[in-house]
């Protein structure tokens, strides 16, 4: 598989989201975090911000729904344009459900894990999703720096997971170890900070694209 890139907004400059999705345009995806201050400590978008990307670019969105019970959001959020939607196991009593209306309703359906989740906790569900997105950072902060024991943890899930299933890497992506994480097994880099931060966001993803060969 080759690398995919999505930028998360969480460090755009919101004031001026349009502009902002056109310095990505090269992008794979559009990465939104969704958080309800519940199941992590900050909250920050909802339905109406994919709807505004929706109708401010054509690249397809990466849904993070980091929420309690996400299951009543499901179709709200495909409908307002959601092309991956990201549930998170320990978020979800009936996972396998959340999947499947996921999938019936024309979205890909990713289960995403936090840091202390093992791998073994998805052994019932890898080969009925898309993806799943590793968690390499503690969720609900921006600008966290990388837990290094998550290449173990890609590298182990890479070794169970159907062959065409992505695996999505979220937190702490740098163009310093992108490399490292795409070698362990990572098809999607999920990056903010990195992304936004720099003086050409288009050339940044440019170059996590080609993370693989990256030597830095």
């Amino acid at each position: 598989m080759s690398v995919k890139v999505s930028p998360s907004i969480l460090a755009a400059d919101l004031s001026r989201l349009k502009e902002e999705l056109q310095r990505i345009e090269n992008a794979d995806y559009i990465h939104v975090d969704v958080m309800d201050g519940r199941f992590v400590p900050n909250i920050t978008f909802g339905i109406p911000i994919v709807e505004a990307i929706r109708k401010s670019t054509s690249i397809p969105i990466d849904v993070h729904l980091m929420i309690v019970d996400p299951m009543p959001y499901i179709k709200e959020f495909v409908d307002a344009g959601a092309e991956v939607l990201t549930v998170h196991y320990e978020a979800c009593t009936h996972l396998h459900r959340a999947v499947t209306s996921i999938k019936t309703l024309g979205s890909k359906a990713f289960v995403a894990i936090n840091p202390h989740t093992p791998i073994s906790a998805l052994e019932e569900i890898v080969n009925f999703v898309d993806g799943i997105l590793v968690m390499s950072v503690n969720p609900g902060f921006s600008y966290q720096k990388f837990i290094p024991t998550s290449l173990d943890k890609i590298r182990k899930l890479r070794a169970i997971v159907p062959k065409d299933t992505d695996i999505e890497v979220d937190g702490g992506v740098t163009l310093k170890n992108a490399a490292d994480i795409v070698r362990s097994g990572a098809t999607i880099l999920v990056s903010g900070a990195t992304v936004f931060g720099s003086e050409s966001p288009y050339e940044t993803v440019k170059q996590l694209q080609k993370a693989d060969v990256v030597t830095t």
